[in-house]
């Protein structure tokens, strides 16, 4: 087996359990501090509690849509900009064990600058993002903007 074969499945895995983490991640956004509480049978589904009151009580109207989407893609972003970096920095590893190999030094910079490249990309994406969805708001009235909510 070469290196470079070992190499890419390194790459590979980093890549992968990265995005296990990001996906797993998810899961929390929006996650509150919650209590359990005992519940009646008037409670549940076929309770007393109209639409909006069961949906208030579920912590369910709590933010509005904008807001929501706003730190979904602040988080998304933000992973993305973690890979960057864990780019860049398995560059300069590779670099640092390159022992003078021309190859391996050259392999070490196209990562480097490939990361660089793409955490200027996420930048960017952040920043448009960021105002297209504080221009959403202001546009549709909303009170408060994604980027005061954070």
């Amino acid at each position: 087996m070469n290196t470079l074969t070992l190499s890419k499945k390194h790459v590979g895995f980093v890549l992968g359990a990265v995005l296990a983490l990001f996906v797993g991640s998810l899961m929390f956004v929006g996650v509150q501090n919650v209590s359990a509480q005992a519940l009646g049978a008037d409670d549940l589904f076929g309770g007393t509690l109209s639409g909006d009151d069961f949906a208030g009580e579920a912590g369910l109207s709590s933010g509005d849509l904008t807001t929501t989407i706003g730190g979904i893609i602040r988080v998304a972003l933000g992973f993305l900009g973690v890979i960057a970096v864990v780019i860049i920095l398995l560059g300069g590893f590779k670099w640092m064990t390159a022992g003078g190999n021309d190859e391996k030094v050259k392999d070490a910079k196209k990562l480097i600058f490939s990361g660089i490249i793409g955490l200027v990309i996420v930048l960017s994406a952040y920043a448009i993002a960021s105002f297209v969805i504080d221009s959403i708001i202001t546009a549709t009235g909303g009170g408060s903007t994604a980027t005061e909510s954070a």
